[in-house]
C-alpha cells in the first residue's frame, strides 16, 4: 500500500472525523514511520480542518514526530527511580556503542536515542520504550544485545519476547485486586435496583475520586445526570503520568472487566450511551488486550445495544466503550486537558467554570473519573454503599492502591484500607525502617508531599495525606537535592506553555536548581525560589503550575542542608560565568596569561 492509500485507509477507518485526530495521527505514524508535511496536509484535507490546527496537535505531543527519528526510536525513562537504578549510565553506554548523541538521529537514519518522562514502569526499571513498546529491567547485557539487534535491523517481533514482559508485582491485595466478581453481576444489580437507587448507593458509599483531587463521585455523577443536554459521556482517565504512579497499569491488566463494569454502572446512573478510556501513550502495549476485553463484553451482552438483553422499554440501556490512546503529554492527566485531547486538539486545560459535568466532551455533560474510581464503583453497585463504607476511615471510605518504588526490597502495588500509616507501608515493602535507612518518602509524586522520618506515623487518608497513589522511597544514599532537581526538570519539560506563570515560572525554577547544582547558588536564590512558587500557586492556569514548586518548598523546609551545602557565602552570584565562556577563545589564540582572564580585571560586586 502506498503512502496516499495508507492515509486514506486510516481516515476512512475513523470516518474522516476531526475529533478522532489523535488516533488518526497515531495510526498514520505507525504505518508511515513519521508525520511528513505532506502527510499532515492530506490528513487536514481529509478531516476538513485547517492544516495549522492539525499541525498544532501533532507538534504538541512528544510521541508524534514531524521529522524522521529513525527506524528505531529508543526512549529511556528519566524518572528519578530509573536514574537510581542506573538509567543515565546505561543510556550513555548505548549512545557510545551506536556512535550518536542523545536526541540526534544516526547518520544512516537508523536509530535515535533520547530520554522521556516516567514510563509507568517504576517497579521494574530501568525501562525504555522502543518504538513506544516498553522494555523493562535494562542491564548492560541487554544494552549490548539491543545495540546488536538495532545494527542488524532485526524487527521488534524477533527481539527476545521476555524483554517486553511487564510484571504486575502485586504485593498486597484487598477488595479491588482480590475481588472475584463475575462480569455482569454489578450490572444485574443495577438493573434490579434502578437508576436512582444505584446513584444513591454510590453517594452513600462516600466514594471519592482516586485521581488525587478526591471529589465525591456520587455528587459528580448526580450533577452530570441533572445537567441540561440530551447526550452524556463517561470518560475513564487512564493517563497516569505522575512519576512514581503505575497502579492503573496493573488494574487495567488484572481487572479490566471491573473497570469497564464501573464505567457501565456510571453510564446507567447518568444516562450515557458512549464511553471512552483515555489510555496514556506509554501503555500502548495494553491496547490490544483492552480491545479484546471489550469485544468479549460485547459478545456477552455487557456492552452495546440492549445490555443484558433488556431494551430501553424494559428498563435496559445502550452503552459502548472505546479506547483512545494518548501521545506523551503529562498535562492531559488534568480532566479538561484530557477532553481537549480526546477531541483531537492540543491538551491545554480549559478555563473553569464551566466544568465537564455540564460542558465536557463535545460540550456535552461528561463524567471523568480515574481507573481506580470506576473499579470501586463496580463493587459498590454489586455490594452496596454500607459494605464499602465498612473499609477505611470515617472520612475516607474504601481502599487505596499504592504504587511503591525506590529504595525498598519489594516494589510494586500494595492495596490497603484508608488509614494505613506510612511506616506500615515502609515495613511491608522492606524499606529498612528499623535500621533508620529511609530518609524521605515522596507521596503522590512530584506534585505531592515530601515526608521525613518524623512524619512516618502519618496516615494515607483524605483527612491526613491524600494521594493519587505514588509512594517513592529514598534512603540515606540519595541526595534529596538531586531528587528534587529531577522533579523540577520534569515540570519544566511537561508545562504545556499555555499560561505565562507556568511556562516562565517552571523554567526559572529549573534554572535556579541548575545554578545551585553548578556551585553558583546563594541564599538569595533560595528566597527567589519561594517568590516564584508563590506566583505559581496564585496565578498558574492549572494544577501543574500550582504544584510545580511543591518539591522545592517541602524539601527546603525539611531537608534544607541538602541545599545549603551547595551554596556559596555570597548574597548573589550570576549563574553565567563569562570568563569560563571565553576559554575557547583563549585556546584559539594560545593565550592563558593573567590578562586573558576576566577574574583578574573585574571584581565581582558584593
Amino acid at each position: 500500500m502506498n503512502q496516499h492509500d495508507a492515509i486514506q485507509a486510516v481516515l476512512a477507518r475513523h470516518g474522516n472525523d476531526g475529533t478522532r485526530l489523535m488516533q488518526i495521527l497515531r495510526e498514520t505514524q505507525e504505518a508511515l514511520g513519521w508525520l511528513a508535511p505532506e502527510t499532515l496536509t492530506a490528513i487536514a484535507r481529509g478531516v476538513n480542518w485547517p492544516r495549522a490546527k492539525v499541525e498544532g496537535t501533532a507538534s504538541f505531543y512528544s510521541f508524534f514526530h514531524t521529522r524522521p527519528l529513525g527506524l528505531y526510536r529508543v526512549l529511556w525513562s528519566d524518572n528519578i527511580t530509573d536514574r537510581m537504578l542506573g538509567s543515565v549510565e546505561l543510556m550513555q553506554a548505548m549512545c557510545q556503542k551506536l556512535w550518536l548523541e542523545p536526541g540526534r538521529v544516526s547518520e544512516d537514519g537508523l536509530v535515535s536515542v533520547d530520554a522521556t518522562s516516567c514510563t509507568g514502569m517504576c517497579d521494574q526499571g530501568p525501562a525504555v520504550l522502543v518504538n513506544y513498546r516498553a522494555v523493562t529491567r535494562m542491564t548492560p547485557e541487554r544494552v549490548d544485545r539491543m545495540v546488536e539487534l538495532i545494527r542488524s535491523r532485526t524487527p521488534l517481533a524477533d527481539w527476545p519476547q521476555d524483554w517486553f514482559r511487564v510484571e504486575d508485582n502485586v504485593r498486597r491485595s484487598d477488595i479491588l485486586l482480590g475481588n472475584d466478581m463475575v462480569p455482569g453481576d454489578a450490572l444485574r444489580a443495577c438493573l434490579a435496583r434502578g437508576t436512582e437507587s444505584t446513584l444513591n448507593e454510590v453517594k452513600a458509599a462516600q466514594l471519592r475520586g482516586r485521581g488525587g483531587a478526591g471529589f465525591t463521585t456520587g455528587l459528580k455523577w448526580e450533577a452530570c445526570r441533572n445537567a441540561p443536554g440530551k447526550t452524556r459521556y463517561v470518560v475513564c482517565n487512564a493517563d497516569e503520568g505522575e512519576p512514581g504512579t503505575f497502579k492503573d497499569r496493573v488494574l487495567l491488566t488484572r481487572q479490566p472487566d471491573l473497570v469497564f463494569e464501573g464505567m457501565t454502572v456510571a453510564a446507567y446512573a447518568i444516562g450515557a450511551s458512549k464511553g471512552y478510556v483515555y489510555l496514556r501513550g506509554e501503555y500502548r502495549y495494553l491496547l490490544e488486550s483492552l480491545n479484546s476485553a471489550l469485544a468479549r463484553r460485547r459478545e456477552a451482552g455487557l456492552l452495546g445495544k440492549n445490555i443484558l438483553g433488556r431494551s430501553g422499554a424494559n428498563g435496559g440501556f445502550d452503552f459502548d466503550i472505546e479506547v483512545h490512546l494518548g501521545a506523551g503529554a503529562y498535562v492531559c492527566g488534568e480532566e479538561s486537558a484530557l477532553i481537549e485531547s480526546l477531541e483531537g486538539k492540543r491538551g491545554v486545560p480549559r478555563n473553569r467554570p464551566p466544568y465537564p459535568v455540564t460542558h465536557g466532551f463535545l460540550d456535552q455533560p461528561t463524567v471523568v473519573n480515574n481507573v481506580e474510581t470506576f473499579a470501586a464503583a463496580a463493587l459498590i453497585a454489586l455490594r452496596g454503599g454500607d459494605w464499602y463504607k465498612s473499609f477505611g476511615t470515617p472520612r475516607s471510605a474504601g481502599t487505596k492502591l499504592l504504587s511503591v518504588s525506590g529504595d525498598c526490597e519489594r516494589p510494586g502495588i500494595y492495596e490497603y484500607p484508608f488509614g494505613v500509616t506510612v511506616q506500615q507501608v515502609l515495613e511491608e515493602c522492606g524499606a529498612g525502617v528499623g535500621t533508620g535507612d529511609t530518609q524521605a518518602v515522596q507521596i503522590s509524586g512530584p506534585s505531592g508531599i515530601t515526608l521525613g522520618p518524623d512524619e512516618f506515623g502519618r496516615r494515607i487518608a483524605f483527612e491526613d495525606i491524600p494521594t493519587a497513589g505514588a509512594f517513592m522511597i529514598f534512603d540515606l544514599r540519595r541526595d534529596i537535592f538531586d531528587v528534587v532537581r529531577n522533579f523540577i526538570h520534569f515540570f519544566a519539560h511537561e508545562s504545556c506553555g499555555f499560561c505565562t506563570p507556568c511556562r516562565v515560572g517552571t523554567t526559572l525554577l529549573k534554572n535556579l536548581v541548575d545554578k545551585i547544582a553548578g556551585g553558583h547558588g546563594t541564599r538569595s536564590d533560595l528566597n527567589e525560589i519561594h517568590n516564584i512558587n508563590r506566583v505559581l500557586q496564585a496565578a498558574a492556569h492549572c494544577g501543574l503550575g500550582h504544584t510545580a514548586g511543591n518539591p522545592l518548598a517541602h524539601t527546603l523546609e525539611k531537608f534544607r542542608p541538602a541545599y545549603e551545602r551547595r551554596l556559596k557565602s555570597l548574597e548573589f552570584e550570576p549563574a553565567f560565568d563569562l570568563d569560563a565562556a571565553l576559554s575557547q577563545a583563549r585556546q584559539m589564540t594560545g593565550r592563558d596569561d593573567a590578562g586573558a582572564h576576566l577574574a583578574n580585571e573585574l571584581e565581582t560586586p558584593r
